[in-house]
């Protein structure tokens, strides 16, 4: 199996820039795909950024604000977040898609992400 901890939230000022940590354990060897979701108060959880053998994806409301990275020899992904504004504030969660014996998905415990006007 996979575990996931995720480090880096906080409070940061609109316009500012945080980065989030998530490190992997576990049998890393057999993820695939990373990525970052989020959560804000009373909304759906949505796909934030993921990455797929060193490609990745954005969703449109973070594409050239947000930068999403991948450590393979430290397993550990990396979300770059710069230009912030208040509707970015939420709960964030990393996710790893991994096969052993079948396909799997695992979540970490997130990490609070505030944005003050």
């Amino acid at each position: 199996q996979v575990q996931l901890v995720e480090s880096g939230g906080g409070l940061v000022q609109a316009g500012g820039s945080l980065r989030l940590s998530c490190a992997a354990s576990g049998r890393t060897s057999s993820i695939n795909t990373m990525g970052w979701y989020r959560q804000a108060p009373g909304k759906q959880r949505e796909l934030v950024a993921s990455i797929t053998s060193g490609r990745p994806n954005y969703a449109d409301s973070v594409k050239g604000r947000f930068t999403i990275s991948r450590d393979n020899a430290k397993s550990t992904v990396y979300l770059q977040m710069d230009s912030l504004k208040p509707e970015d504030t939420a709960v964030y969660s990393c996710s790893a898609d991994y096969y052993y014996t079948t396909c799997s998905h695992s979540w970490g415990q997130g990490t609070q992400v505030t944005v003050s006007s």
